[in-house]
């Protein structure tokens, strides 16, 4: 199977379902390998499909909550105890250092409100909670934004999505093209990053 039609949202409902789901966001924000996961299509997806009943909206609003806060929580504990040798880690098919670099030029510009911003930009929601463990914020503070930060996104991503299924005629008919709209949404904050961070070297 293509890559690109195993990290298709709809691909990975229909094989996974609900639980499935979850899991998948607990692996995208727990797991510096699960970066390449299609969190925030995925969600939006799954609250759009829960319109039609291939998924359930209360166990995904209670389950992709807990999973990407738990998923947080473990990339802190990470970062912790790996400390600044991360940065010095060798390239392989599942880490990149850059990555890491572009989560702490997010933390430095930020600070802690990096914790519920990098929610919303793809790669970067997968390394920023490790960076924050690396650093000097503390964990009662990280458990906070950590918090607000989970519940905001996964709820965002899954109401957005089931609104808009409840509000569209036949919604089965557009979830190609719903999909395709919220991948670009997804894209546009790590390349508007990627040029801003151009325009500022010298």
């Amino acid at each position: 199977m293509h890559l690109s039609t195993f990290l298709n949202p709809e691909t990975i409902i229909h094989a996974v379902g609900t639980l499935g789901v979850i899991l998948i966001i607990f692996l995208e924000t727990g797991a510096f390998f699960g970066f390449f996961l299609p969190g925030d299509s995925l969600l939006f997806t799954a609250g759009f499909l829960a319109t039609q009943g291939y998924t359930s909206l209360p166990w995904l609003l209670v389950g992709a909550c807990a999973a990407a806060i738990i998923g947080d929580s473990v990339g802190y504990a990470f970062g912790r105890k790996v400390g600044p040798a991360i940065f010095t880690k060798d390239d392989s098919l599942f880490f990149s250092r850059k990555h890491i670099a572009r989560a702490q030029h997010f933390y430095e510009k930020y600070g802690k409100k990096t914790i519920i911003l990098a929610r919303f930009v793809p790669i970067v929601r997968t390394f920023a909670p490790i960076v924050a463990g690396i650093g000097t914020m503390s964990y009662r503070t990280f458990v906070a934004y950590n918090i607000v930060g989970g519940i905001l996104w996964s709820w965002l991503m899954l109401w957005f999505g089931y609104g808009l299924g409840s509000l569209i005629p036949n919604p089965d008919h557009y979830v190609l093209p719903v999909i395709g709209l919220i991948i670009v949404s997804s894209i546009i904050p790590p390349v508007w990053e990627y040029l801003k961070a151009r325009r500022e070297l010298p």
